[in-house]
């Protein structure tokens, strides 16, 4: 019995050691990540301009958090936990296709999908963390969303490739 109990101990011991606690730093409660010891890590001195294509949807099930926009969260947070500061994360999202309804209020959410839209506390923590938020215009035309219902911390571009060219020529990839 007593080498059981030893043995329950020193694996519990054992896999304590490994356990990580999850966090989201920058983009609470979205994005969630852990932090690892003994792995490579970004370089903290560089500026990283980074441009995301968010095309997916979430739309088979309207009520869920984008995918795709949480890892936008996940990988703010993954950024400043393996040690760039926040002000060296220059990321610009390109909303279209099947994601392009994720960037509606609530009013124009609920006329298209009957829900609430679950992704506006995200838009508005990622906005306040500095990142750019671009729809397509084209996406929003085809898809019969009306205008006036885009969530207004997301900016309306005439498309995704246009906005996407213009800021690879500014750097971003």
């Amino acid at each position: 019995m007593k080498t059981l109990l030893l043995l329950f101990f020193c694996t519990l011991l054992h896999f304590s050691t490994f356990a990580q606690t999850p966090s989201s730093p920058v983009i609470q409660d979205y994005g969630i990540i852990y932090d690892l010891e003994n792995v490579a890590r970004p370089d903290p001195t560089k500026v990283y301009k980074i441009l995301v294509d968010l095309k997916t949807s979430s739309l088979r099930d309207p009520g869920q958090l984008n995918r795709g926009l949480d890892n936008v969260a996940r990988m703010l947070n993954l950024h400043v936990t393996g040690g760039v500061p926040k002000e060296n994360l220059k990321v610009v999202v390109a909303i279209h296709g099947g994601a392009a309804g994720i960037v509606l209020d609530d009013e124009g959410y609920q006329e298209k999908f009957k829900k609430d839209n679950p992704n506006l506390d995200l838009i508005s923590q990622l906005k306040k963390a500095g990142v750019q938020l671009y729809v397509c215009g084209q996406s929003l035309q085809v898809r019969g969303y009306d205008r006036k219902h885009v969530n207004n911390e997301i900016e309306v571009a005439l498309s995704m490739l246009t906005i996407a060219t213009e800021k690879m020529m500014d750097g971003y990839g």
